[in-house]
């Protein structure tokens, strides 16, 4: 135990803060897009919506580091957008913090856009119908009838979401690496002390991503639970 406190009182708490932030910030784009994207593809036609949804699902289902190989490829300054983005606007994405965030929001944005996909899916339309005729416009429909209605199936998306991100560890390392301090999370701070046979600081870091994944998932179902309060058990 002694060994473990000596560990804590010198442990370097960046890759926490780092995580967190990334998982903050990714969890703040795939929010708003993948409402976005779940509302257009509800309304898409059967053949259309599948292709769609297959492209919008497919970094769920593709290894991270298949997913972090493309986005080197996109945001290298090497390439097209990537030399646009840097003589345009300054902005560099590869071995960055803004790499992170990238990544990711690439990885997590699935779990957002299927559970509001799903969510949408199941509200009664007549509640739609209801608000137009009163006079509402669409967006204000969506807003003030559709997401609230919805709201424990974006709520649990967004946990699961910022849980995806904050354990993110392929699509990361391939585009922003492993730079101390800048781009240096959990997930890779846990694989780097590992390759150094340091299993204290390991099991330290694995604990922590234990404990803030069940406390997300606790705090899933615990929004899940009251939406069930109206349901009898069978």
């Amino acid at each position: 135990m002694e060994a473990v406190g000596k560990i804590l009182e010198g442990l370097d708490w960046s890759p926490l803060w780092i995580s967190l932030k990334t998982g903050a910030a990714a969890t703040v784009f795939s929010f708003f897009l993948g409402i976005f994207a779940a509302r257009k593809v509800i309304r898409m036609a059967p053949g259309r919506k599948a292709f769609i949804d297959g492209i919008l699902t497919l970094p769920m289902v593709m290894p991270p580091t298949a997913a972090g190989f493309f986005l080197l490829l996109l945001f290298s300054r090497r390439r097209p957008l990537g030399i646009f983005l840097y003589e345009n606007f300054d902005v560099r994405v590869v071995q960055t913090w803004l790499g992170c965030v990238v990544a990711a929001t690439v990885i997590a944005f699935p779990l957002m856009y299927r559970n509001a996909r799903a969510a949408f899916e199941q509200i009664d339309v007549n509640l739609v119908y209801a608000g137009r005729t009163l006079g509402m416009s669409e967006v204000r429909i969506f807003w003030k009838v559709v997401v609230p209605t919805a709201g424990p199936g974006i709520a649990s998306g967004t946990i699961l979401t910022f849980a995806r991100a904050l354990g993110e560890y392929g699509a990361t390392s391939m585009l922003a690496g492993n730079i101390p301090g800048k781009t240096g999370t959990i997930s890779q701070k846990i694989a780097m002390v590992i390759q150094d046979g340091d299993y204290v600081t390991a099991g330290i870091w694995v604990a922590a991503v234990i404990l803030i994944a069940l406390a997300a998932v606790v705090l899933m179902n615990l929004i899940a639970g009251k939406r069930m309060k109206t349901v009898k058990r069978w």
